[in-house]
């Protein structure tokens, strides 16, 4: 279907980098069917897909892998390294 859009050219230019789109085209496609996918996966959690809450949670547990974020960057996380021992606030 052909249509009119107004597309933020900065935004588009990224989607297309970060999927490797060969066109504006391709990569509004792209993004379509990751926003659709994205939402079927939220309508299955949503659902349970059969399992406890207990065993969602292990199924899903956050792995190395999770620490990538879309553009298969590394996430840091914002814990403060244990280094030394802390002090006693006791006196």
């Amino acid at each position: 279907m052909k249509m009119t859009m107004h597309i933020d050219e900065d935004v588009l230019a990224r989607v297309m980098k970060v999927t490797g789109a060969k066109t504006k085209t391709q990569a509004v496609e792209m993004a379509l069917a990751d926003m659709a996918r994205r939402h079927k996966l939220k309508e299955l959690f949503r659902q349970g897909l059969g399992m406890t809450p207990d065993e969602l949670r292990a199924e899903f547990a956050p792995t190395a892998a999770d620490a990538l974020d879309s553009h298969g960057l590394i996430v840091a996380e914002n814990k403060q390294a244990p280094y030394g021992r802390r002090r006693s606030t006791r006196q």
